[in-house]
């Protein structure tokens, strides 16, 4: 006898948990398989999460799902300031976004995944448990069959389930496409590599170096040289007492002329603004006397850890308003001049006792990468196969344009929109393509999301080029002088935009997704127009090894991945572009050392691909 569920949602990023919630919302049995040991282990993002009213259509946001999302979630900021820059060495031009960041939206919020999505999982774990149904984490799913008019869905961990729906949301690489035959891999100029790091920095430190107020974020978008001549940018974006930073490019891109993921983040530390943007005080250890007895060095050094970390996150909660709040109300000190105090005396006493000193540099606390769908270009034409329906990611749906990026709201709506569609099919009774698949595909070309996959926005088009007004016509290719001309005029503009919408993106993206404008035009702008910057320190980078050394693995000792073609051009560029270093030349060709592996899935289209078996792999502590 097999154990029964009404549906399966195979994936626990916020679009799966949103389908989970939205079902138990409708009185639906439902149940998630993740296969991270705990929600949030496998989910990295940018990334900001917006909430968006758009002028025609509905959409499903965040705080529909999720009413008490503003009052309790624990998002990083929201964005108030959202600024473009071109970069040229020292020399920056900047362009205010805001406007264009706050079109046909209610807010947007940094956001860090590990956090947040254990906060959606409490919700919808605790909504889906009153119908029967409920999270399951460790549990890697391995194969989806149909017998005798029953879906069975086997894992590595379980024994068999039999269905009546399932929902696929496990990401770009989904395995639900690939053992199905859904769909195929997505391409390389179907998709971008997103790498990141988190920095810490206090609160405050972060509320005044970006001059924004206590409940205020900042969103920065970089182009220009620091892309290395890719195409695609750097971002940086504050969260409420660390950094996000992180470059997102082309892939077939990075393919063409490749480059180590880690130096393009390196690229961007570099940079004078962004190397002031990060920076902070540093306590570095000083030498201990090495004629001293074994057991003294071992006292001393615990001391000095000791006296490091206290020191450390005393420190955190002096710049953090909430975090002084709490010190004074347990009772652990008087008032805010009394935390100052005691800071400053352990800071002597660091300096004095232990020779600790106090140098500027940056503290890199997480290193990621992952795969983005370019939903213009991979998005799937009908999103369903047999009884199963496809969201976010696994369906293709990133908004990438220009400097317009969305990828977990999109997914958020996709996930109510298969949620309703299956809530539908369980009160039919009837699960078939027809009735099933056809209904969410309908539903999902409703969406004002696919409406901007397909089409330029006049409006949104009209606050971009307002922001770039600046911006001389002549630093712009002459093969573009009669469309920009035509977009920047108000009587034009309609008539443009209507033709290029004829043309469609397939047409236009050629001609407007190039180096020229990723590269050559911003550094240009930024040699002519930019004011200079100049670092007051140069950050200290780590080294790979040194990035990969600060993560958390629970290692597998059968890999997941398996090269299949070692001699091709693809994979021994792999040995360049694998984020972590998991790829190497052998005689006989690449050969892949999978322990290091953060499941980015940069590698997918050339080799086995599949995700560990549950709970092993990487486990992000920010995401």
């Amino acid at each position: 006898m097999l154990e029964k569920y009404d549906v399966a949602i195979i994936g626990g990023g916020s679009a799966g948990l949103a389908a989970l919630k939205q079902l138990s919302t409708l009185g639906k049995q439902a149940i998630l398989f993740e296969s991270g040991n705990k929600i949030g282990a496998k989910n990295i993002s940018g990334g900001i999460l917006y909430s968006k009213k758009p002028k025609k259509g509905k959409v499903y946001n965040v705080e529909d799902i999720y009413e008490n999302f503003l009052q309790d979630a624990p998002f990083e900021r929201k964005i108030t300031k959202y600024i473009l820059h071109a970069t040229s060495k020292d020399k920056v031009f900047s362009i205010d976004l805001t406007a264009a960041h706050e079109y046909e939206a209610n807010f947007g919020c940094s956001v860090l995944m590990n956090k947040l999505n254990q906060w959606f999982s409490q919700q919808a774990g605790e909504a889906a448990q009153k119908h029967g149904g409920g999270i399951v984490t460790g549990v890697h799913v391995s194969s989806i069959r149909w017998e005798d008019g029953r879906t069975i869905i086997q894992t590595d961990e379980l024994e068999e389930i039999e269905v009546k729906a399932i929902i696929a949301a496990d990401g770009v690489n989904s395995e639900v496409a690939y053992m199905t035959g859904a769909r195929q891999k997505f391409s390389p100029s179907e998709l971008y590599q997103g790498v990141k790091v988190v920095a810490k920095l206090p609160e405050e430190i972060i509320n005044q170096r970006f001059s924004i107020g206590q409940d205020e974020g900042a969103a920065h978008l970089f182009a220009g040289d620091v892309t290395l001549n890719h195409i695609g940018g750097g971002f940086l974006y504050t969260n409420r007492d660390t950094l996000s930073l992180g470059a997102v490019y082309h892939l077939d891109s990075l393919l063409e002329t490749p480059n180590e993921p880690y130096e393009l983040v390196n690229t961007l530390l570099k940079n004078p603004m962004i190397s002031e943007f990060v920076k902070d005080e540093v306590p570095v250890r000083g030498e201990i006397d090495k004629d001293a007895a074994k057991e003294e060095q071992m006292r001393i050094r615990f001391a000095v850890t000791k006296m490091i970390k206290t020191w450390s996150e005393l420190r955190d909660n002096y710049y953090s308003k909430k975090g002084k709040e709490r010190l004074i109300k347990e009772g652990k000190y008087g008032s805010p001049e009394e935390i100052g105090t005691q800071l400053s005396s352990l800071r002597d006493q660091m300096s004095t006792k232990y020779g600790i000193k106090f140098e500027t540099d940056y503290v890199e606390v997480e290193y990621s990468a992952k795969l983005v769908p370019d939903g213009k270009r991979c998005r799937m034409e009908k999103p369903y196969f047999r009884n199963i329906l496809f969201v976010g990611d696994a369906a293709g749906r990133g908004i990438f344009v220009g400097p317009r990026i969305e990828g977990l709201n999109v997914g958020i709506d996709d996930a109510v929109r298969a949620a309703n569609t299956v809530a539908r099919a369980l009160d039919k009774g009837d699960f078939t393509e027809k009735y099933l698949g056809e209904y969410y595909s309908q539903s999902i070309e409703e969406s004002p999301y696919t409406h901007d996959l397909k089409a330029i926005d006049k409006d949104y088009l009209k606050i971009f080029l307002d922001a770039a007004k600046e911006v001389p016509k002549d630093i712009i290719s002459s093969k573009y002088g009669l469309v920009v001309k035509m977009m920047s005029s108000d009587t034009l503009r309609s008539f443009a935009v209507g033709f290029a919408n004829i043309l469609g993106y397939e047409k236009l993206l050629p001609i407007i997704e190039t180096v020229d404008t990723y590269v050559k035009v911003p550094t240009e702008l930024a040699e002519r127009l930019g004011k200079s910057i100049s670092a007051s320190y140069t950050p200290t980078l780590p080294s790979i090894a040194q990035r990969v050394a600060k993560l958390k693995f629970n290692d597998d000792s059968i890999s997941h991945i398996k090269v299949l073609k070692p001699t091709s051009e693809f994979m021994k560029k792999m040995v360049t572009l694998c984020p972590t270093r998991c790829y190497l030349m052998e005689e006989e060709g690449v050969m892949i050392q999978h322990e290091g592996c953060i499941e980015c899935g940069t590698c997918s289209e050339e080799t086995d691909w599949k995700h560990p078996r549950g709970e092993k792999g990487i486990n992000y502590q920010y995401g």
